[in-house]
């Protein structure tokens, strides 16, 4: 259990608890960047409640245990930032949204944006989630093999250009999905990551995704410009954004853009890699996939889902529960102590940062038994199987929990809904399936699966 801060000790403690030998210069970099998520897996099973590895020269501290979690996301949040907003690549994208503020200034911000998610308004999204979702199934065919990541991806942005933007146009969605992707996908390589070295060139990932940025900011900022010349409220949540003020506290177009470009690059991320992993989970499990459509076709009988029928299918929010727990989108979420403290025997000194990885303790035996079961049965609360607070953790928590976590939830359930009573996925034979940790936890080589008509037979 964590110690309180400042708790007096008989004898010095140790600061980082023990971990790999760092190798000169990159530390432990190398080996973790091969397959990080399968990186930190190891460093729990080795080292057990905590370990150190080093990037670069920097010490870095994994926390293997839910009241570790619980620590630092809510018990003593101010006492640590988000290593998000140190990460210049990021910030240089994304700018000073939520994810990559702290302080004052991302409590102030968040109450201006949080009317823009308040339940009523997300609720009225639903309509256009399972309409466009309905539009894409008119375009497949049984039997016909497609890579389910690209037409989630599709699918999810197409349905962020709606609620964000009121846009409707797919060629401009599919273009701003075009850049968003190459900001994404242009990963920091070892050199720059380490010494802050960025070679703007169009061949470079540096020089790619700076082109990418300039392509959206020229898209979003012409977008406010226009709406600030109409002042018209479109419904979406630019439209919140524009008029939200708290006293003489408004957004001006900086922070909208930022904000923007964080509930894009966030928002249609994390449903379509839910929803791609979800498929393929229920590829490997026909029998859940069975009992899933058992469950849609008794209570929706071949209609479109809604809003109110969502209560009505608890098996379909158990499915994506277990689907996320896991292959979590977001795998990983970073902090840094402002502030010296204690914790379960080592004093950490100021700067120290830390991992917790929802990849590791949504897979520790100790915490969920047949961890590496898909079972989602272990989500009915009659069963009393719960796992103990905070070893599961797929939206983060505490103040920085992440703020579009409603719509995420019930665009998932909706689509999911919606999808299986018309198509039933199943992998392609011998199709490699690898991970690709980057923000969020993609399929490396997508998701090819052939598509089959549902049958409730």
């Amino acid at each position: 259990m964590a110690t309180a801060v400042g708790t007096p000790t008989t004898q010095p403690l140790p600061s980082f608890p023990p971990g790999p030998k760092p190798k000169p210069l990159f530390g432990n970099l190398l080996e973790f960047t091969r397959n990080q998520p399968l990186y930190l897996q190891r460093m729990q099973r080795a080292y057990g409640k905590m370990a150190t590895i080093h990037i670069g020269k920097a010490p870095v501290v994994l926390l293997f245990r839910p009241e570790y979690v619980r620590y630092l996301l809510t018990e003593n949040p101010r006492n640590f930032t988000s290593i998000q907003s140190r990460d210049r690549g990021l910030k240089e994208t994304l700018g000073e949204g939520l994810l990559t503020i702290e302080g004052e200034a991302h409590r102030q911000q968040r109450r201006l944006v949080q009317p823009a998610f308040h339940r009523k308004r997300v609720e009225g999204y639903a309509d256009d989630m399972v309409r466009y979702t309905l539009e894409m199934l008119d375009t497949w065919h049984a039997g016909e093999e497609l890579d389910i990541a690209r037409a989630m991806q599709t699918l999810t942005l197409r349905i962020v250009g709606k609620s964000l933007f009121n846009i409707e146009r797919a060629e401009l969605i599919n273009e701003l999905g075009k850049q968003f992707t190459r900001v994404i996908e242009s990963r920091a390589s070892i050199l720059e990551r380490l010494f802050d070295l960025k070679i703007n060139l169009p061949f470079t990932g540096y020089g790619k995704r700076m082109d990418g940025k300039r392509h959206i900011d020229h898209f979003i900022y012409q977008l406010i410009a226009e709406r600030r010349a109409s002042g018209k409220d479109m419904g979406d949540v630019l439209s919140m954004l524009l008029a939200a003020q708290e006293g003489e506290m408004h957004l001006s177009d900086q922070q909208v853009r930022d904000h923007v470009m964080t509930f894009v690059a966030a928002g249609h991320e994390t449903t379509a890699n839910a929803l791609t992993w979800t498929f393929y989970l229920l590829a490997q499990h026909p029998e859940v996939c069975r009992k899933l459509i058992a469950e849609l076709h008794s209570v929706l009988n071949g209609r479109a889902p809604g809003v109110n029928d969502l209560p009505s299918l608890p098996y379909t929010e158990w499915v994506l529960n277990e689907s996320m727990r896991l292959y979590p989108p977001a795998w990983v979420i970073g902090r840094r102590a402002i502030n010296a403290f204690e914790l379960d025997g080592y004093h950490f000194p100021a700067g120290t940062t830390f991992m917790m990885s929802q990849w590791v303790l949504h897979r520790m035996p100790e915490l969920w038994g047949d961890a590496e079961n898909f079972r989602p049965e272990r989500w009915n609360p009659e069963n009393n199987e719960l796992p103990p607070q905070w070893a599961y953790f797929p939206f983060g928590g505490g103040p920085r929990i992440c703020i579009g976590m409603p719509f995420a939830q019930m665009e998932a359930r909706l689509l999911l809904a919606t999808i299986l009573q018309h198509y039933t996925p199943r992998l392609v034979p011998g199709f490699k399936v690898e991970l690709l940790p980057l923000v969020t936890l993609r399929p490396k080589h997508g998701m090819r699966m052939i598509i089959e008509k549902t049958t409730t037979s």
